[in-house]
């Protein structure tokens, strides 16, 4: 599956959100469905997520920050992306692998 291409997809027929404490909130008010996350994002912080909201499907992409929000079309790095709704897009085919 190409990452970027469902990325694009899903941000203009779905809802993504982008951000730590966005994902945080997401997933607190059950709205959450699949976090993406950057291969850098930390540790402590996926394992915090994880073990609070078991779940949630977690995906580590092989993109650091700074590429992952290039993929989103996003002048900003993203570390985590937070998908509501996918859209026509394939993002929730993904397998946690956390």
């Amino acid at each position: 599956m190409d990452l970027s291409r469902q990325l694009k997809n899903a941000i203009t027929t779905g809802k993504l959100l982008f951000g730590q404490r966005q994902a945080i909130d997401a997933c607190a008010n059950g709205d959450a469905k699949l976090i993406i996350l950057a291969a850098n994002c930390p540790e402590d912080y996926t394992d915090q997520l994880h073990a609070k909201h078991p779940e949630v499907t977690m995906f580590r992409s092989g993109l650091v920050n700074r590429e992952l929000g290039i993929a989103s079309g996003k002048p900003f790095s993203v570390s985590t992306i937070t998908v509501i709704d996918a859209g026509e897009s394939e993002l929730l085919s993904l397998d946690s692998n956390i």
